[in-house]
């Protein structure tokens, strides 16, 4: 009976750590590059129930043997085994703002933070005090030259995440380039965006305010070229790749599995409860 207290409890802790993944999920519905948790749960070591008055016993060259009959398995219980995120595309959706971004692909955006370089799928940037392209908290983001300084109305990222800036000749004639396709007579390439992807980014740790960082089974952050770059869509923002209705769903599955576990516990408690006062008064 004490066993099955254990099981329970066991049961009830891991049906509350994913609770409050789907928490944490439904809570970030609307917060742009997020994507969502998922718990994953493994069993313990599950036990052989054999008839223990049956003499099963027998002997072999090699030693004895049990032919008792197996009635059954019982499990020991279950805890969490890992968090991992899922990074599948978020929807598009459309801003018309010159300062926001979305990858079409895979691949992080790179900001600069006081703790060293981070990334993000969260394009909803500003224009800083200073001018530079930077992160609702003030993290600067980061080009291949470093930081990316901008003007308002004054610049344009094509889909290869290359930043134009609209300026005259006098400016910096060595670095015109004619852009005929955004309707510019003269656009200078000011840098290009520094889009990285992991060697194993299931491994990456989200560190809060949309950003995440390397880890050692990860692997470092690698530039991405060529055909592997996702392409950058101006205007549009990655949103989250959470449905609210599938997790609502769960959170039920998940409190339904909790208030069976909970009644698991009441039930050993019950029958130990009547063994100690009752049975053993007889």
């Amino acid at each position: 009976m004490v066993r099955g207290w254990y099981t329970g409890a066991s049961g009830m802790a891991a049906q509350q750590v994913k609770l409050d993944t789907i928490a944490n999920n439904l809570a970030n519905v609307d917060t742009d590059g997020y994507k969502r948790d998922v718990a994953v749960h493994k069993a313990f070591a599950q036990l052989l129930l054999r008839r223990i008055n049956d003499d099963g016993l027998f002997e072999i060259p090699m030693g004895s043997g049990d032919r008792a009959p197996m009635v059954g398995k019982l499990g020991t219980g279950v805890e969490t085994n890992e968090i991992f995120t899922a990074f599948e595309q978020g929807a598009l959706k459309i801003t018309e703002s010159d300062f926001d971004l979305a990858l079409d692909g895979e691949g992080f955006l790179c900001v600069q933070t006081p703790y060293g370089e981070r990334y993000t799928r969260n394009g909803s940037f500003i224009l800083g005090k200073e001018g530079y392209l930077e992160t609702k908290e003030g993290y600067p983001v980061l080009g291949e030259n470093g930081p990316i300084m901008v003007k308002a109305n004054n610049f344009q990222i094509d889909k290869d995440g290359r930043v134009w800036i609209n300026q005259s000749v006098q400016d910096d004639p060595e670095r015109l380039v004619g852009r005929e396709e955004n309707g510019w007579d003269d656009a200078v390439l000011l840098d290009t965006l520094r889009i990285v992807d992991f060697e194993l980014e299931r491994y990456i740790n989200k560190q809060g305010s949309s950003l995440w960082v390397d880890t050692e089974l990860s692997g470092p952050a690698r530039i991405m070229t060529g055909e592997a770059r996702p392409q950058v869509l101006q205007g549009f923002t990655e949103t989250a790749n959470v449905n609210p209705v599938t997790e609502m769903v769960r959170m039920i599955e998940v409190n339904r599995a909790y208030e069976a576990n909970q009644k698991t516990i009441q039930s050993h408690d019950q029958a130990l409860s009547k063994l100690i006062n009752e049975v053993i008064k007889i």
